[in-house]
């Protein structure tokens, strides 16, 4: 009886010195893994990865010295392993949010070419300020954005047709997306108010 007793009351004591960690770092470690992860649902799921891998780490009877260093530790692991994870942004994946906040895909904000000689003009004139924006990209960025969104390649494909790394690749697909963004936002901005 002494000994089931003795267990419970280590294991309540185990309980409060967790609660008092999380109550302690929750904030800290919520700002820190917010600052690095843009989705507020993704970085409350690390948030709460962070905490049960402590209980769990506890319940396996697992010392941590610095419990602090630890937690910020596995979130940056956590974090690493979802943009791992997340595949990289394709711009035809691009979606715009409406006047009812429902998700439009970029082939919807084009105007229809079966919808008249106007609609079909105007997205001409889309198409070709897009086909000029992409050629406004350096060549490495434009062979990139062609390849990946065009053609269909993998990074990976790319990687070993070329000999330039994956991230590379990724970083000139990314900065290649963002000129077009900035580039087009006010095509778009004129063609929505009209």
């Amino acid at each position: 009886m002494k000994d089931a007793a003795s267990l419970e009351r280590m294991a309540l004591e185990q309980d409060q010195r967790i609660s008092e960690v999380v109550k302690r770092e929750q904030s800290r470690l919520r700002n820190f893994i917010r600052r690095r992860v843009p989705d507020p649902r993704d970085a409350e799921d690390i948030l709460q990865d962070v905490f049960y891998a402590l209980v769990e780490t506890n319940r396996l009877l697992m010392p941590i010295e610095h419990v602090t260093g630890w937690l910020f530790r596995v979130a940056r692991n956590r974090i690493t392993d979802l943009f791992r994870k997340k595949k990289p942004a394709r711009f035809s994946d691009t979606a715009v949010v409406d006047e009812d906040d429902e998700l439009l895909p970029l082939e919807d904000l084009l105007p229809s070419p079966d919808s008249g000689p106007e609609a079909l003009f105007a997205r001409n004139v889309l198409l070709d300020e897009l086909e000029a924006a992409v050629y406004e990209l350096p060549k490495e960025q434009r062979e990139v954005f062609v390849a990946h969104e065009l053609e269909g390649h993998s990074f990976k494909e790319m990687a070993a047709e070329t000999g330039v790394s994956v991230n590379t690749l990724l970083s000139r697909k990314r900065y290649a997306v963002l000129h077009l963004r900035k580039r087009l936002q006010s095509l778009y901005d004129e063609w929505t108010k009209a």
